[in-house]
């Protein structure tokens, strides 16, 4: 094929959208009305914020630095790991806990607007109280019935696969007290189904659905010996009316509302932190969003107070048990030293023994200090701590200081060292237990003022419009998406499409075109639809020649055209025999023969026409005449040739019907009877047209072209492609048949045509 038809034709491709735009139009006005119906109906998604601000310390009171001391560190919040506190079970665990999000609620609804029915408070209309409901109707449909008098109301009814009284309607709703359940009953739909005077019945849903009971509302209930325990707070709905009823497993409504869930960062970069954390949460019901939202912040302040204060009172739990012992010890102490001294009645200190004195007191108070850091770094850190290696070292370095001092001790005088040691233990035990007891009000006043580094900045507010859907955006997107659709439907079916649009392709294929007929609306009125019982489909005939009904039709004269080609063609031929044929069946050889045979009647030339299609063809309706009597019974040797020719009505136009269908119509053919009845046929007339069956199908054609001077394929525009053509032709040209040229037919003046490659090849002239 030329290079030009192989690349993309854009013309040719603007034309076909132009040829096919009312389809196209109509596939986008449809997804524009499902986008449009879907974003009325879908349930609006809501979503709510709140502002928390995590500071770095953890205090604002005067006591904190005290408070960080007894810890040993001063840290800083990470806001990190304040996130995933914020997603985590605990957090999220209480908040569930607290709120119930365990327990749902679900009214049985109408298909597929049953949520626009409740949201947009559409009442119950009174046919749907008589166990009739409109279930699949358009909203304003159930609207304007909805405000029907009952009088008109009580006469519609509906098909029983629509009637139910168990459906929900606006402003019916169930308010739940209290659910209940045993574990293996978390999860399992339990049906309340209203009854009068305020009662209700319960049952399980499931692959066994079960009947546990009856009461009332307002009441607590029992159902199957306690594992089912239900209070009813409120039930606004009429007799029928069902809600289902579940109680999910903590873990799944912990995962439900995580999925909801988010927390970002407001105003932070990678460098630094502002610790101003936003908390996002989505559902479809805004009070819900609300709760829950506010829930989620307050539970996270508290957990987070919790944990400040749990630190300051570990240290207060440590010197709270070392008080006791310190008190009995310096009491030991007072009563060694007061006893000792009166037994040595009075014992002078040296000045030397002062300084030693004073100095034990402050080598174990700062001893008595690291062991207090060491016992809080125990908690939290190993002994290869950095923080915990440190202290050992400050910790030996005392220690050697305190040995050094012993050994100063050891040179004083006897009496001196006793009192010097003696005296040392009670300094150093009251110094150390006071520092105790101070520590532990400073602990004590630093737990009652820890309010954690977490700060609700901004409560819970639900925005006023839904996040999804955004109708404007959802009809717009459905629309391109159906607009986009249609476009690449429609050029995807003429990039595939590989039938002959051009008489140039056939050209190029060494088969001249004869002819270009061009489609014509007047003929498809002259064409009906025949089903006989043994045939499966039904197929098209023609009931009038167009040659004759509309002689100025601009097919009729495309076949004036092809008459004139013919006559300059045949002279050269060795008989005035023409074969008709086609690759595949419906491709309108039998307009062609027919209204060719029509217009050289009509120019003065005895035309004769053959039904030659034994097994389907139908030119006897086209004369309104029977089919037997034809071909088949002149090959049989039933009917002789002047007994089976008939008139056409037209003057000079004569014509065979294919007779009855023989069972070896192929066989028929190849005998000598019909070789003896074109030589006659011949004789008498000055044109024989032969409509023969389609090549590909049968080899009748085959056999009537070896016997004729003259074939031509009629080729149907955009149906046959190349290959097929050229597979017909060779299939001819096996049994010896040369194809004289094609006829293009049906051509359609399309947009793909006249902007593309193609100029046209049909012209009116008046």
């Amino acid at each position: 094929m030329n290079q030009h038809y192989a690349e993309i034709d854009l013309g040719r491709l603007f034309g076909l959208l132009m040829d096919h735009k009312w389809l196209i139009l109509f596939i986008t006005f449809l997804f524009f009305v499902f986008g449009a119906i879907y974003a009325t109906l879908a349930t609006p998604i809501y979503r709510g914020d709140a502002l928390v601000q995590v500071e770095r310390r953890a205090s604002v009171n005067p006591l904190e630095q005290m408070s960080a001391v007894a810890r040993g560190d001063e840290r800083e919040s990470s806001t990190a790991a304040e996130v995933q506190i914020l997603k985590s079970r605990m957090v999220l665990g209480r908040v569930v806990d607290r709120l119930g999000l365990d327990t749902e609620v679900l009214p049985k609804s109408l298909p597929i607007i049953g949520s626009y029915v409740q949201r947009m408070d559409i009442p119950r209309p009174s046919f749907a109280n008589n166990d009739f409901v409109l279930a699949g109707s358009l909203p304003d449909f159930l609207q304007k019935y909805a405000h029907l008098p009952d009088s008109l109301q009580e006469h519609i009814r509906l098909p029983s696969f629509l009637q139910t009284q168990s459906l929900v309607w606006g402003g019916e709703e169930l308010e739940l007290g209290r659910l209940e359940v045993a574990d293996y009953l978390r999860g399992t739909p339990i049906i309340l189904t209203t009854a009068e005077d305020g009662h209700y019945s319960l049952s399980l849903g499931g692959k066994t659905p079960r009947d546990v009971g009856e009461s009332q509302v307002g009441e607590i209930a029992n159902f199957l010996d306690g594992d089912i325990k239900l209070r009813i707070a409120s039930l606004d709905a009429p007799v029928g009316a069902q809600f289902t009823l579940f109680r999910h497993s903590r873990a799944l409504a912990i995962r439900n509302l995580a999925n909801r869930f988010d927390v970002a960062e407001v105003g932070g970069s990678r460098d630094a932190s502002t610790g101003m954390l936003k908390l996002m949460l989505t559902g479809v019901d805004r009070e819900e969003i609300q709760r829950s939202l506010n829930a989620v912040a307050e539970t996270f302040l508290n957990q987070n107070v919790q944990r400040q204060s749990a630190e300051v009172d570990e240290s207060l739990a440590f010197l709270e048990e070392q008080a006791p012992a310190l008190r009995t010890q310096l009491r030991s102490a007072e009563d060694s030293l007061n006893e000792y001294r009166s037994n040595q009645h009075s014992v002078d200190l040296t000045s030397e023994a002062q300084a030693a004195i004073e100095q034990f007191i402050q080598l174990d108070s700062q001893l008595n200090e690291l062991e207090f850091k060491e016992a809080d770094l125990a908690q939290r850190f190993t002994k290869n701590h950095p923080a915990y290696q440190s202290l050992l070292r400050q910790k030996r370095h005392l220690e050697s200081e305190r040995a050094e001092l012993n050994d100063r001790v050891d040179d004083l005088p006897e009496a001196q060292q006793e009192v010097v040691r003696r005296t040392r233990d009670v300094e150093v035990t009251q110094a150390i237990y006071v520092n105790v007891l101070n520590r532990m009000q400073e602990l004590q006043v630093a737990r009652a003022g820890t309010i954690g580094n977490v700060r609700i900045i901004d409560h819970a507010q639900v925005d006023a419009r839904p996040i999804e859907p955004k109708k404007p955006r959802v009809v717009m997107l459905s629309t391109m998406l159906g607009g986009m659709l249609a476009v690449s439907l429609v050029l995807v079916r003429g990039v595939l499409n590989r039938g002959i649009e051009l008489p140039e392709q056939l050209e190029e294929a060494e088969l001249p075109v004869y002819a270009t007929v061009p489609f014509s609306n007047e003929q498809k009125k002259l064409v009906k639809k025949v089903k006989h019982r043994r045939d499966r489909h039904a197929f098209d005939v023609m009931e009038d020649l167009l040659a004759e009904r509309v002689p100025t039709d601009i097919a009729v004269e495309s076949l004036r055209s092809l008459r004139t080609s013919l006559h300059f063609a045949m002279l050269e031929k060795k008989d005035n025999r023409l074969v008709i044929t086609s690759p595949t069946p419906n491709i309108g050889k039998s307009f062609i023969s027919a209204n060719l045979a029509a217009i050289c009647a009509q120019a003065g030339q005895r035309v004769l026409l053959v039904d030659a299609d034994m097994r389907r063809g139908h030119l006897h309706h086209l004369f309104n005449d029977r089919s037997h009597g034809g071909l088949s019974e002149l090959l049989v040797g039933d009917s002789h040739s002047h007994d089976i020719i008939r008139h056409s009505g037209i003057e000079g136009l004569d014509y065979i019907s294919r007779g009855r269908v023989p069972p070896n119509p192929s066989e028929l053919l190849m005998t000598s009877s019909f070789s003896h009845f074109c030589d006659e046929v011949s004789e008498l007339y000055d044109l024989v047209i032969f409509d023969t069956p389609p090549v590909l199908a049968v080899t009748d054609s085959s056999v009537i072209g070896a016997l004729c001077g003259t074939s031509l394929l009629v080729v149907r525009f955009q149906v046959n492609p190349v290959r097929e053509v050229l597979l017909a032709v060779k299939q001819l040209e096996k049994s010896g048949v040369k194809v004289s040229g094609a006829i293009l037919n049906a051509i359609e003046r399309k947009a793909a045509n006249r902007y593309g490659y193609s100029y046209g090849y049909n012209y009116k002239y008046k």
